[in-house]
């Protein structure tokens, strides 16, 4: 007989079938949907790989980008600016970057930009990418523009070019650039970052994709809602740099020890630029260890990018903050010739 209030046929246990009929529905359709929805995470996860690799593959040398000028090409062929490119840049960015600077830039010097390999930052690559390219485009001049990182890769590289193959840089400009790892303000991600890439774990770039957004969100007072969509966007894109790189650059960062190459410089003069509202790099510490510690070549460490936006070393979206500084500080120390001075035609 049915159980009080349960009518209709029932199975040996008593259970109604039109109930168990159901129930077998209910499990086919969520069977399937976490079958797709697995499926699908697979499918991301291998596409993303594969990306990943089609632009490692593309990309598994250092090159020296050049970014076009018609003036600095006819007027200085034989001096260049290299632009060396912070933590997570891609070669789009630092080639876009240069674009911005162009008219403060290309009054003294041709421009390019080093595009890091996705294998993996290697200073000796940087080195050997750099001095093929002053051979084969005989540039004597060398100016040198670090973005956040690539300041102190822009520093070993000059130290580095003098000990080996007797090339004198002529400046090294620092854009908000760390000294040391302890000048990282957000050590969390960070350490993070190292400790797995010294325990040989790699990463998809997928998984990093919280991390980009959220890192964001935490600095929105340095960034607008457009500016956070479009970073972490790009870094999600094929043509970010690698999770490889990414780690790489970040162990080289923690690594660091700038006094080893003071006093490695010969006559390079050196300069400071940054914004004392830097959320991710303590401008206080890291201006002023620049300075003490390379007191011989630092001529300049007082520019401030004030209401910049972010505040941290970012040039593509403040050109119109960086470019006025910039011509201050290359008219006093890189004079152009009087009489002879020409006008950028950008």
């Amino acid at each position: 007989m049915p159980y009080e209030g349960e009518t209709g046929p029932q199975n040996r246990r008593g259970v109604p079938q039109a109930r168990l009929l159901a129930e077998a529905a209910a499990l086919k359709r969520f069977s399937r949907r976490t079958l797709l929805a697995g499926a699908g995470a697979s499918g991301l996860l291998a596409a993303d790989m594969l990306l990943t690799r089609e632009v490692q593959s593309q990309r598994q040398t250092t090159k020296i980008l050049p970014v076009p000028d018609d003036f600095a090409d006819a007027y200085y062929p034989d001096a260049c600016w290299f632009l060396f490119p912070g933590y997570k840049t891609s070669w789009e960015e630092a080639q876009w970057i240069l674009n911005t600077l162009r008219g403060s830039l290309n009054k003294r010097a041709r421009l390019a930009a080093v595009g890091y390999s996705n294998l993996g930052l290697d200073v000796t690559e940087v080195v050997r990418a750099i001095s093929e390219y002053v051979a084969v485009e005989k540039i004597t001049k060398l100016f040198f523009y670090g973005h956040s990182f690539g300041g102190m890769l822009a520093t070993q590289v000059a130290a580095r070019l003098l000990a080996v193959a007797g090339i004198q840089v002529q400046f090294i400009l620092l854009d908000s650039s760390p000294y040391s790892a302890h000048d990282v303000l957000d050590q969390s991600w960070f350490d993070g970052v190292v400790f797995l890439y010294e325990r040989g774990f790699r990463f998809p770039s997928t998984l990093r994709g919280g991390y980009e957004l959220g890192e964001r969100i935490i600095h929105k007072d340095e960034r607008s809602w457009r500016q956070i969509l479009d970073q972490t966007l790009e870094q999600l894109s094929p043509i970010a740099p690698s999770s490889v790189l990414i780690q790489t650059e970040s162990a080289y960062i923690y690594h660091f020890e700038g006094s080893q190459f003071a006093g490695q410089l010969g006559t390079a003069k050196m300069a400071y630029l940054g914004n004392p509202k830097d959320q991710t790099v303590d401008y206080e510490t890291a201006s002023e260890t620049w300075a003490v510690a390379f007191k011989d070549n630092m001529v300049s460490s007082g520019l401030q990018t004030i209401g910049a936006a972010p505040a941290h070393a970012s040039p593509g979206w403040n050109p119109q903050i960086y470019r006025p500084l910039l011509t201050e500080l290359l008219d006093e120390y890189f004079p152009l010739p009087r009489g002879g001075s020409r006008v950028s035609i950008f």
